[in-house]
Order: C-alpha cells, then sequence, then structure tokens
C-alpha cells in the first residue's frame, strides 16, 4: 500500500485524505484472491457456480462449500475467507427464521438482502470490529418473482443482477457472461455455460486442484434450492472439460 495509508488502515472507522476506507479496500482484496464465483439468472431460475481451489489432496469433497442453503427457496454462494463465509451463511439463516417464525410465511430474497447488506454495512462502521472479507451471492425462484439474484460486496453495498462474478477472474467471468443470452438459454444450458466459464478461468500454473460446486434454484426444482443432481453434474462437469481441452470459448456452443 503506497505511502499515503500510513496510519490511515489501522481503523474501519477512519477515512484517508483522499476519502478511502482501507480496511474495506484490504477484505475486498480477500475475496479478489479467492476462486471465482458466478451465478446467472436464467427465465426461469438461477444457477450458482463455484471454483473450490483445493490446497490439500486429504480434504473430504465436501469440505469447506462455499455453497450453502440458506432456506429452502435460497441459495447462497460465498467467494473470500471460508471462515467468514460461514457466519455469514449463520447470519442469513438466523434472518429467515426470525422471519418465518414472526411472519409464519417464507422470507422474501430481497428482503434477506436488505438485512444481510446491512449486517455486513455495520461491520465498515466501528474501530472495535474489522469488516468481513468475503462478498456472496443470494439467489431464489417463485412463481409470483420469478428468478431472483443479488450480490453484496464487503463494504455491504448490494445490487440485483442478471449475471455477476467475484473472485480472481470475475473481470474475464464477465466478459464471458455477457456472451450469453441469458434471458433465451434453458436451465441445462445455463449450468454447462456455468462449467466451461469455471474451468476455462481456472489458471493451472498458480491455482491447485478445484472443484466445480454447481447448484441451482429454478421450476425444475420445484422452486427448492438445491445441489444439482449427480447425472447432470456429471455432464455439466465433463463439458467444462472438454471445453478447457478444446481451447475454445464458452459462447461457441451457446444455443441460438
Amino acid at each position: 500500500m503506497s505511502s499515503i495509508g500510513t496510519g490511515y488502515d489501522l481503523s474501519a472507522s477512519q477515512f484517508s485524505p483522499d476519502g478511502r476506507v482501507f480496511q474495506i479496500e484490504y477484505a475486498s482484496k480477500s475475496v479478489e484472491n479467492s476462486g471465482t464465483s458466478i451465478g446467472l439468472r436464467g427465465r426461469n431460475g438461477v444457477v450458482l457456480a463455484v471454483e473450490k481451489l483445493i490446497p490439500n489432496q486429504l480434504y473430504e469433497d465436501d469440505c469447506g462449500s462455499r455453497i450453502h442453503n440458506v432456506d429452502v427457496h435460497i441459495g447462497l454462494a460465498v467467494c473470500g475467507m471460508i471462515a467468514d463465509g460461514n457466519h455469514i451463511a449463520d447470519i442469513a439463516r438466523q434472518e429467515a427464521s426470525s422471519y418465518k417464525q414472526q411472519f409464519n410465511r417464507l422470507i422474501p430474497l430481497q428482503i434477506l438482502n436488505d438485512r444481510l447488506s446491512s449486517y455486513l454495512h455495520a461491520y465498515t462502521l466501528y474501530s472495535a470490529v474489522r469488516p468481513f472479507g468475503v462478498s456472496v451471492i443470494i439467489c431464489s425462484y417463485s412463481k409470483e418473482n420469478g428468478p431472483e439474484m443479488y450480490m453484496i460486496d464487503p463494504s455491504g453495498v448490494s445490487s440485483g443482477y442478471f449475471g455477476c462474478a467475484m473472485g480472481k477472474a470475475k473481470q474475464a467471468a464477465k466478459t464471458e457472461i455477457e456472451k450469453i443470452n441469458l434471458g433465451d438459454v434453458s436451465m441445462e444450458d445455463l449450468l454447462i455455460n456455468a462449467s466451461k466459464i469455471i474451468y476455462q478461468l481456472h489458471d493451472d500454473l498458480k491455482d491447485k486442484e478445484f472443484k466445480l460446486e454447481l447448484s441451482w434454484v429454478s421450476d425444475q426444482t420445484n422452486e427448492r434450492h438445491q445441489v444439482v443432481p449427480p447425472a447432470l453434474y456429471k455432464k455439466c462437469n465433463e463439458a467444462g472439460k472438454t471445453a478447457l481441452k478444446d481451447g475454445g470459448s464458452s459462447d461457441e456452443d451457446e444455443p441460438k
């Protein structure tokens, strides 16, 4: 960090002379050092895909998952520090449970987004705490509201998206996502496209092995957020490996 940050990066509650909060920038850097995560919102649902880096071959397959169930209808993907991400997922579950107990209905995604973004923002206001080193994508699908997806960054800023990316290769992922006609693609094609993007953007030279994590929520899952079934996961995984081997871009086989 340049000398202008000297003395101004010790607290999240302090601005630098040029109007920056360095603790938030450091938290964002933690997200940028994590594996790539993307969300694709189609006409009938939402797909989450995560590049889960495996630092040690002795890990169990489901260790350190970066995709979580918040409620039966809401999924959450985290990018950044795993422990911070697990905590945010727990907070999201608590908010969903509290809302259901109070109003006797499932929490709408927009309300959960507002509560989570406010929670992350609160940790950028006080010197006694530090910002969370994670960005999150939350998604849901219902017949009333259709597919919904939001992304929240470490500062607490949230926005709705049709397609979004976070992590090491987020810029390249955004470029690939823009090539997909999200409104006209089936859910299975969305999953395949997401798999291709994750595989093509993985850096074999800098990163170790990784596991592709896929989940979806759509009319095909009866509005429930679920891990992709094994048969479909295998098909998507093989499509990603084939795209990487062929060296093609994710829009070559894009449905017209």
